[in-house]
């Protein structure tokens, strides 16, 4: 059967996980803390009938830890990309540089599609 994401992937891209090739970047938040973020506002929405106070405080709650993971995630991603280009000698190359722009770009790009 034609896979059409996985045509369009670049040859030289390396598969993911799953042995396919990867869609896009990996998720900002671990598979771990989405886990369980989930089962907690799924949590909140099941118990909303009988509880509905204490389930929008659970949810409030979910949502405080996705939104916490993500400002740490997007945190030290920034500081790791600004230790590698702003610790580099003054004659660096340019493209060594422009990697660092479209990585910018990229994490830029992402969070306007959030």
């Amino acid at each position: 059967m034609y896979d059409q994401t996985r045509a369009q992937q670049p040859a030289d891209q390396p598969p993911g996980r799953s042995g396919r090739r990867a869609t896009g970047p990996e998720p900002l938040i671990p598979p771990d803390g989405r886990e369980e973020i989930v089962r907690r506002l799924g949590h909140a929405l099941n118990t909303f009938a009988d509880t509905p106070r204490e389930a929008l405080d659970e949810a409030e709650a979910a949502f405080d830890e996705a939104t916490a993971q993500f400002v740490k995630a997007l945190s030290e991603q920034r500081q790791a990309l600004r230790a590698d280009w702003q610790n580099r000698d003054p004659e660096t190359d340019s493209t060594e540089l422009r990697l660092a722009l479209r990585q910018y770009r990229e994490m830029t790009q992402r969070l306007l599609r959030a």
